[in-house]
């Protein structure tokens, strides 16, 4: 079985002395009613032909329409989601104003066997959260990339 990997950048800021990380809302109407459990650190799928840091950073792009912050990139390991894809993230220090965001899109046919093929934004909102408000707005497997990165900034003294 060939195991589908993704890689994302997870960027964030200090804001009045506390952390925030920035995750956005999964486009589509499979996710639009849902809150909790529906956001995601921007990542796409990525092949054998491209470094996974290579992929992380192509993906925030495609999917915000967004640089890159410049920050030096924190690796955050791999987390296994519960459909079975790795995730490979690093977190980049870096500030942005999420009203500049300009998503991807991508096609599907919707409804479901209707024939009509609609476009849909790859994320519909971005937001700056605190850890707390990150670990109920991710996709459970993601939740371990905030958590590691507050481990990475309490080892440096930072918040």
């Amino acid at each position: 079985m060939v195991v589908r990997r993704s890689a994302g950048l997870l960027v964030f800021r200090t804001s009045g002395g506390r952390l925030e990380v920035l995750v956005a809302h999964m486009g589509g109407p499979y996710w639009a009613a849902r809150d909790a459990g529906a956001w995601t650190v921007p990542k796409g799928e990525y092949e054998d032909d491209e470094t996974a840091l290579a992929a992380a950073r192509r993906e925030f792009t495609e999917e915000l329409g967004l640089p890159v912050p410049d920050g030096e990139p924190v690796p955050l390991g791999e987390a296994r989601q519960a459909g079975g894809k790795v995730v490979t993230a690093w977190a980049v220090e870096g500030d942005l104003d999420p009203a500049l965001v300009v998503p991807g899109t991508f096609t599907m046919e919707w409804p479901r066997g209707s024939g009509v093929t609609r476009t849909f934004p790859e994320v519909d909102r971005v937001a700056w959260c605190a850890p707390e408000e990150a670990a109920e707005r991710l996709v459970a497997g993601q939740r371990v990339f905030v958590e590691r990165l507050a481990e990475h900034l309490r080892g440096r003294g930072a918040p």
